[in-house]
């Protein structure tokens, strides 16, 4: 089998969304940064650990996953948020521009049916955390029929922890491997 795809997302995930005081925790350190389509007088701040970047490092060169941006961020991720972090460029899922009010607008996460489609047949470990009990379902679904799949799911307030990390390398390392022949 070959490597999972590790779908990385940003928002809630790396950028954790501001707790009931507008604050970020405090292990983040504040950037301003200018995405497509902004202009450098209008930069979005963003409060990202510099101790994830060491850790998804840890992670990608175990060489058990293929890390994937996943997020509406698009291409600015590999541009704008992986350097921050000290990550190489690393390929995105090409996302549309959906024009939605809620994140579920199927009872699923939008980015899903896209997902799928471009992830075919290939294993994947999916951190995101905006899963809904559909998107379950679906990695469920997806494992039961042979393409391993697990979603992990962090606290959007908090972001990324080590022991979701710790989840990823235990449950890739538990996959059967491609024989060389």
């Amino acid at each position: 089998m070959r490597p999972p795809y590790l779908l990385l997302d940003i928002d809630g995930v790396l950028i954790p969304f501001p707790d009931a005081a507008g604050s970020a925790p405090a292990t983040h350190a504040r950037h301003d940064v200018v995405p497509t389509g902004r202009s450098a007088d209008n930069p979005v701040t963003v409060w990202l650990d510099p101790d994830h970047g060491p850790m998804l490092m840890d992670v990608i060169h175990t060489g058990l996953v293929t890390p994937i941006w996943c997020t509406s961020w698009r291409q600015d991720a590999a541009t704008l948020i992986g350097p921050l972090l000290g990550l190489p460029p690393l390929p995105h899922v090409d996302l549309p521009r959906p024009q939605i009010t809620t994140s579920h607008p199927n009872g699923y996460l939008w980015k899903r049916d896209y997902v799928d489609a471009w992830l075919a047949d290939a294993p994947a470990v999916w951190i995101d955390d905006d899963f809904s009990g559909l998107d379950h379902a679906w990695a469920a679904g997806r494992t039961a029929m042979g393409t391993p799949t697990l979603l992990v799911q962090p606290d959007p307030r908090h972001g990324l922890q080590p022991e979701h990390l710790t989840e990823v390398t235990t449950w890739v390392s538990q996959l059967p491997r491609a024989r060389v022949a």
